[in-house]
């Protein structure tokens, strides 16, 4: 049998010059997705990965019917009340897309169909319907449809009683949409055609043309973006300016759509803010006067300015504060406390205040969906790496909780006793402690011979908590260990965890993740032979640096969607998100962060050395991470890698930077990631 040859990109070699420092990229012409040789290259790409996976394709097709065999099919969302409506998402059986549906006054009341996506979806490779938004009268719904996997959404109104599509039809909107208390005007925003940032707030009057809405408010700062929301006392509209550092809002009351918004309080850099709003004032989480996790102040509704703010809740240096939902009688806080989610109860009144109990060593709580005012029901959701995930509704008062609905992981073989959950701390070598959070079967025996799978994000300040996860009992019932490394960029220890691996500190982000698979190999968990790494986005920027800067630790890594040319796109400020992630990873026009940028961006640092297995994803119409940075990076690989190892490229013709979008096509691209590393273990069967 003739062994399929790796493609082999033609170079062109190209000048790149800034503050007198010459790099030549070779590749640079890939970034062309209309030129037929660049679709050609990637079609080649894909041929080769078929081909060197072809021995696994029987077993995809297993881990897929595994997968999608835990599923419940037919499912349904806990219904949430909304205005005198339930209302209720759910999936039928062997449809790929959920059905958006509603009762009235009671959930004995007859279904009424808002929008069945599978009827919508059929003849799309990618479909997917955002920003629905119900009139206040309950008659119309606004929605948004997304075809292409670019997050460049057509909005459009459907009459919910006759069932009618109204005429009205706006492009290239960010998808949501607000109404006014009329019934009849809208608020939403659109994007810049080029770069994708979201940057005009427009108002449009039910039947009249797009072309002649309004424009509200234009968002010239290119570091910024802009969007707009109705409070959940349903008094204001509010449009949000935002930026990594900095934030602003403009507040006009709902039932005065022709009124001009009020800025809240003008932008200052670093100062970040949100605002809820209750009763006759304002409450405002912010970081002001130095609070780094965040403190609750108070506004009057007519002296919103910040030096008008009172302080409410105070900061505390070892709490985060991240959220406060509001209801008539009660708020709740939700808090983290070293890495771990708190929520707090409490009465405007003053009388009750307590935290919610949870005993568990790793686990994940959040406030759902609450969008009803007057109520004493929380509805929140909980889950861990071995406890699937649930929605609990618990009154405020009493105390007393109800679980509405705890996740079914079908197929008979599930036990949640069968499974270990441990938060373990390596030590980086800065001497900060890195958490851990780990999963594996009791019987796994851990040694040098275990294969564990390390995953990490860390960037923008996201936490990823750990999480229960179907599809991931596929690897842990074949012997797997996984591991969530919560390295500094995210906020898993609070505000400083963030400012520690962001900017001239991202490099902190990378070292976390190495020293925690040194942790892992010098505890006898594992060893460079059977140890994995998976990342996307900017994780996988991550799974760049550390193939960079490490690559004898690891036996495979799965880079998806990956960040990886950090220069070039950052000096591009014509890409989508260039200039938003200034205050993330620097200005390159600035050379102390060109600088930095260099010492570890992943394009730029591929060197002739040997790596491990590498599987590479990416979707052609990605408007997050563009195609050409993993095509480029996958090239470049190619040209100066000195092993045999396998280097596999997967490009998504129709998908962007989600991946596919029906529930069961989702799942087959896990299927082959994890086939890949099954694979390398010899653990196909």
């Amino acid at each position: 049998m003739i062994k399929p040859v790796a493609p082999v990109a033609k170079k062109q070699p190209t000048k790149l010059e800034k503050h007198g420092d010459v790099r030549i990229d070779s590749y640079y012409w890939m970034n062309d997705r209309e030129d037929p040789e660049v679709i050609s290259h990637l079609e080649r790409e894909n041929s080769y990965y078929r081909q060197l996976t072809s021995h696994t394709k029987d077993f995809q097709d297993q881990l897929f019917l595994e997968m999608k065999g835990r599923i419940k099919e037919d499912d349904q969302s806990v219904p949430y009340k909304q205005n005198g409506y339930w209302y209720i998402t759910r999936f039928e059986t062997g449809q790929q897309y959920p059905v958006y549906s509603r009762k009235k006054g009671t959930l004995g009341g007859k279904e009424e169909i808002m929008f069945d996506c599978n009827d919508m979806a059929k003849g799309h490779d990618f479909f997917n319907l955002g920003g629905l938004s119900v009139s206040p009268n309950n008659e119309m719904a606004a929605y948004a449809l997304d075809t292409v996997s670019r997050r460049q959404y057509t909005l459009q109104i459907k009459n919910l009683l006759t069932g009618e599509v109204y005429s009205d039809k706006i492009e290239n909107t960010s998808g949501g949409a607000v109404w006014a208390e009329d019934n009849k005007t809208l608020f939403y925003t659109h994007k810049d055609p080029v770069t994708l940032r979201s940057e005009k707030i427009y108002k449009h009057v039910l039947g009249t043309p797009s072309e002649k809405d309004e424009l509200v408010y234009h968002e010239k700062d290119e570091t910024f973006g802009t969007y707009v929301y109705r409070t959940k006392s349903k008094k204001f509209i509010v449009i949000s300016s935002y930026s990594t550092l900095t934030s602003e809002y403009q507040t006009l009351r709902a039932d005065d759509p022709n009124g001009k918004f009020k800025i809240f309080s003008p932008r200052a850099r670093g100062l970040e803010y949100s605002i809820a709003h209750y009763a006759d004032n304002f409450y405002v989480l912010t970081n002001k006067d130095g609070a780094t996790n965040f403190k609750l102040m108070k506004a009057k509704e007519d002296a919103t300015d910040a030096d008008k703010w009172q302080e409410f809740l105070p900061h505390r240096a070892n709490v985060l504060l991240e959220d406060i939902d509001i209801f008539k009688d009660y708020y709740v806080l939700t808090e983290r406390e070293n890495g771990l989610n708190r929520l707090k109860i409490a009465r405007w009144d003053g009388k009750d205040s307590y935290y919610m109990p949870f005993e568990s060593e790793t686990y994940t709580a959040y406030v759902g969906t609450n969008p009803d005012f007057d109520t004493e029901l929380l509805r929140y959701g909980y889950n861990s790496m071995i406890t699937p995930s649930s929605t609990i509704d618990f009154n405020m008062r009493t105390k007393e909780k109800k679980i509405r609905k705890e996740q079914e992981v079908l197929g008979g073989n599930f036990n949640k006793n069968n499974y270990l959950e441990r938060r373990l701390w390596a030590t980086a070598r800065d001497g900060e402690r890195i958490p851990m959070s780990v999963v594996y079967r009791k019987e796994t025996k851990l040694d040098k011979n275990t294969p564990v799978l390390q995953y990490a994000y860390g960037s923008y300040g996201a936490t990823i908590d750990p999480y229960f996860s179907t599809v991931r009992l596929s690897l842990l019932d074949r012997g797997f260990v996984f591991a969530l490394a919560h390295v500094r960029g995210g906020q898993y220890l609070g505000r400083p965890w963030y400012e520690n691996g962001k900017l001239l500190h991202k490099r902190n982000t990378f070292n976390d993740f190495i020293d925690c698979s040194k942790f892992l190999i010098s505890e006898g968990h594992s060893s460079a032979g059977h140890l994995y790494a998976m990342g996307g986005s900017a994780g996988g920027l991550l799974m760049g640096a550390i193939l960079n800067q490490a690559p004898e630790l690891y036996h495979g890594v799965v880079a998806q969607v990956p960040f990886v040319d950090v220069i070039t796109t950052m000096l591009d400020d014509s890409i989508p998100l260039t200039t938003g992630e200034y205050d993330e990873w620097g200005n390159p026009n600035e050379k102390v962060y060109y600088d930095y940028m260099k010492t570890y961006s992943p394009y730029d640092n591929v060197s002739q050395q040997e790596y491990p297995n590498i599987l590479v994803t990416t979707g052609l119409h990605d408007s997050q991470v563009q195609y050409f940075e993993p095509a480029k990076w996958v090239a470049k690989l190619r040209e100066m890698k000195t092993d045999q190892n396998l280097l596999l490229f997967e490009i998504n013709m129709e998908a962007g930077h989600g991946g596919a979008s029906g529930r069961f096509e989702a799942i087959k691209e896990v299927a082959r990631e994890y086939a890949f590393l099954l694979d390398l273990e010899g653990k196909i069967r």
